[in-house]
């Protein structure tokens, strides 16, 4: 190995920020997508159907993003487990930025008719491509630069990425709805998409300047030195690891699933016909819990890696079920406590999101770690983040009440904690190992010289 100490935290940190960097700016492209499905899609792409059915359609064409995420795991993982984590970062936040840019010049319905929300859906797939293979790789990059006992606070570098992303995103809309409804659906809605450029350029320079993990640098020594051809990452990902995908898949049920329920959902039904909230109002809210979630994410890491890991995300997972209720309830009711409730939502949800990078890419052996990674956490988001608001819109619309909502929350709570419990954890001792068994080669000299 290059380095005395491969785990250093210098090392460590420097990977964490640039981990947190591309994330924010993946996860703002992704959420800026979501908040237009939510509040803008609706009237400029699906303007035929009645409202609550464009919602419907928003949120469907919203999902095909999360639909091909596995396809992505796949793609970028193979890169990331045979060329490099940091090969395959720099090409996701290319392809994120070009699809999340050319949302911003896209043509609508009234232009150009049915040929503009086929052009939404395929750019949200490309969306859901990058990000299919974007978190894997940054977790990663954090993880496996960190020590042992730091893992969880490390790790939830790149989980930074996720609120301040969405910060940003409901920030500017929030920021861009006090033109009006008339300039937002006139050409208001592009500036989020258009501001993509900037961050693009800031992210790609960052991780270009991050050097590969000591993990992936021992893993592919090791696949050098073999006789035989390596096997392909997704084989091994499958042969090896397809339990640990499995769970691993359910694990995110509440940190994907739950959390867009909260967030996307949340929105459309606190603004829609039922509760008639503003939309600024809305907004504004979520900004604000958006602002308590980045706030809690390393704190809830330091505690993952003092109290342990799946501790702090079971707490989360029962806690969250409890603040749920009572904020779906007070909608329209009570403004001071709707931004305090959902605030708490996005802390406690958090509790099962700030631990989840250091969980989850301790459930896989090294030579097929972003592989499997990926697509565990991809298939998870497709199922649960995808079809969750989907899901919540139809139940709502079925039954007219959000305790049918509330139900569904409650079953993606059940899940996760069963995953939870069964889920494997290992640590990484493949850079150990090597030197220890050096160490015991020169005592066995040693003791060989001694003896003659």
């Amino acid at each position: 190995m290059s380095s005395s100490q491969p785990f250093s935290h210098r090392r460590a940190l420097r990977a964490g920020f640039a981990s947190f960097v591309g994330t924010a700016i993946e996860f703002y492209d992704f959420y800026v997508f979501a908040t237009a499905a939510a509040l803008i899609f609706g009237p400029l792409f699906f303007p035929e159907v009645e409202p609550a059915l464009g919602v419907l359609a928003s949120f469907a064409t919203y999902a095909t993003g999360f639909l091909v995420r596995p396809l992505g795991g796949i793609i970028f993982g193979h890169i990331g487990d045979r060329i490099g984590r940091r090969q395959s970062l720099v090409l996701t936040l290319l392809l994120m930025g070009i699809a999340t840019m050319a949302v911003g010049f896209l043509p609508t319905f009234a232009t150009v008719g049915f040929a503009a929300p086929i052009m939404l859906v395929a750019l949200r797939v490309l969306q859901g491509l990058a990000v299919g293979g974007e978190w894997g790789g940054a977790v990663l990059m954090a993880v496996e630069n960190a020590p042992e006992k730091y893992k969880s606070f490390y790790g939830s570098f790149p989980q930074l990425g996720n609120p301040m992303g969405a910060l940003l995103a409901s920030g500017i809309f929030a920021l861009l709805t006090l033109g009006g409804q008339e300039f937002m659906l006139d050409w208001g809605w592009r500036i989020p998409f258009l501001l993509s450029a900037i961050l693009i350029g800031v992210g790609f320079w960052v991780r270009l300047k991050v050097e590969e993990t000591p993990v992936f640098a021992e893993a592919q020594a090791r696949r050098s030195e073999a006789a035989q051809p390596a096997e392909l990452p997704a084989k091994l990902a499958f042969k090896r690891n397809w339990r640990a995908i499995i769970i691993g898949t359910g694990l995110i049920a509440i940190s994907s699933g739950g959390y867009y329920i909260m967030t996307t959902f949340a929105t459309a039904y606190a603004t829609g016909e039922t509760v008639g909230l503003d939309p600024t109002l809305v907004l504004n809210a979520m900004t604000f819990a958006s602002f308590w979630h980045l706030l809690s994410t390393l704190p809830l890491g330091i505690a993952a890696d003092r109290w342990g890991r799946k501790r702090v995300m079971a707490i989360g997972l029962v806690v969250s079920v409890a603040a749920v209720i009572p904020t779906f309830l007070v909608m329209g009711h009570s403004t001071w406590l709707l931004f305090a409730l959902l605030a708490l939502v996005r802390v406690t949800m958090n509790a099962t999101w700030a631990p989840l990078a250091a969980i989850m890419s301790q459930m896989f052996d090294a030579d097929s770690r972003q592989t499997s990674l990926s697509i565990a956490y991809s298939a998870g988001s497709a199922l649960w983040g995808g079809l969750s608001p989907l899901i919540a819109t139809g139940l709502f619309i079925a039954t007219g009440s959000i305790w049918s909502v509330i139900a569904f929350y409650v079953f993606l709570t059940v899940v996760a904690l069963v995953c939870l419990i069964l889920a494997p954890q290992l640590r990484d001792e493949v850079l150990e190992a090597p030197a220890q068994a050096a160490a015991d080669t020169e005592t066995e000299q040693d003791h060989h010289a001694t003896a003659h």
